[in-house]
């Protein structure tokens, strides 16, 4: 049968088992989508090794759909971030049409909307999320600084909040009960994660960029007491958002909780530099420290030893 003359669900390729005896048409699409989850995959450890190694320990199924998650979102982020010498408003459009194409025609041959649009149909990530996501993205294009802390919560909301709740989509695979339950949990991590990005940026994000996300700062110029309130703000968010995690289920804890630790623990390093340093330089966690924190997830998390 020619490709052309059935369109195929995602139950036929998505999780059929790959055998010689399934049919011909279902392996080549089987081999592309498998193809297309590692490519994502291989996007997430080249841009993040940190998060890649969070997303390792989660279970296989769920850790393709994460991963997916991260390509799409990934390149968007580098359109609108690297892409300096190109029209970055027409790839970022071009970007928006092709994954709406996919989506509706359940297949794109660009390989991570392939695998996003898997994602997004399997486990009913909701259109609102990923429109949030991308008027941020477009928010970056037009908008240097945000000047009110309403259009800081604005741009936060729809450049992490929601990445935190399309990750969310996967891990309670489907309980919609639960869903509700942590969703403001995954909000606050996803707003913790991106402060903690912007304080950890603040160098490129000023001088390569200029981009100031923080209205407090533009007020009054990012020092030591500025710095200090927003790591203030982080801190409870992060305090909120462990009660979710402590609900996650299955390996989907572990793999949340090693982000958890390597942010709290990057927030640390941040609140005991001086605002001055970190407008010069970048903080790091060195490679044994991340996984020294691995470990304590995992073993925290085996040993039912979360309080």
């Amino acid at each position: 049968m020619n490709l052309l003359t059935k369109k195929l669900t995602l139950n036929d390729v998505v999780l059929q088992p790959f055998n010689d005896k399934t049919n011909p048409e279902i392996l080549m699409l089987k081999l592309f989508n498998e193809t297309s989850f590692k490519i994502s995959q291989v996007i997430t450890s080249s841009y993040s090794t940190s998060f890649s190694n969070a997303v390792r320990l989660l279970d296989r199924e769920i850790k393709e759909a994460i991963y997916s998650i991260y390509g799409f979102v990934r390149v968007s982020d580098e359109i609108v971030d690297s892409f300096h010498s190109f029209n970055k408003k027409k790839l970022l459009e071009e970007f928006e049409r092709d994954y709406y194409e996919a989506r509706n025609n359940g297949i794109s041959l660009n390989p991570v909307l392939n695998s996003f649009q898997i994602t997004v149909s399997k486990y009913g990530i909701p259109d609102n999320l990923i429109q949030a996501f991308l008027n941020s993205m477009k928010i970056d294009l037009v908008k240097h600084d945000h000047k009110t802390q309403s259009e800081t919560e604005v741009y936060i909301y729809g450049s992490a909040e929601v990445v935190g709740l399309m990750c969310l989509r996967v891990f309670v695979l489907g309980n919609e009960n639960l869903y509700n339950e942590l969703e403001i949990s995954a909000r606050k991590l996803g707003s913790a994660f991106q402060k903690v990005n912007f304080l950890r940026d603040i160098k490129d994000d000023t001088e390569l960029l200029n981009r100031q996300y923080f209205h407090k700062s533009i007020e009054s110029g990012f020092t030591d007491t500025v710095k200090n309130d927003i790591v203030d703000d982080v801190k409870k968010e992060f305090a909120e958002s462990f009660q979710g995690i402590k609900k996650l289920p299955g390996n989907s804890k572990i793999g949340v909780l090693t982000a958890y630790y390597y942010y709290k623990k990057l927030l640390k390093k941040i609140e005991l530099t001086p605002a001055e340093e970190l407008l010069g330089k970048r903080v790091r966690i060195p490679d044994l420290m991340k996984i020294l924190l691995l470990l304590k997830a995992y073993f925290k998390c085996k040993l039912r030893l979360l309080n």
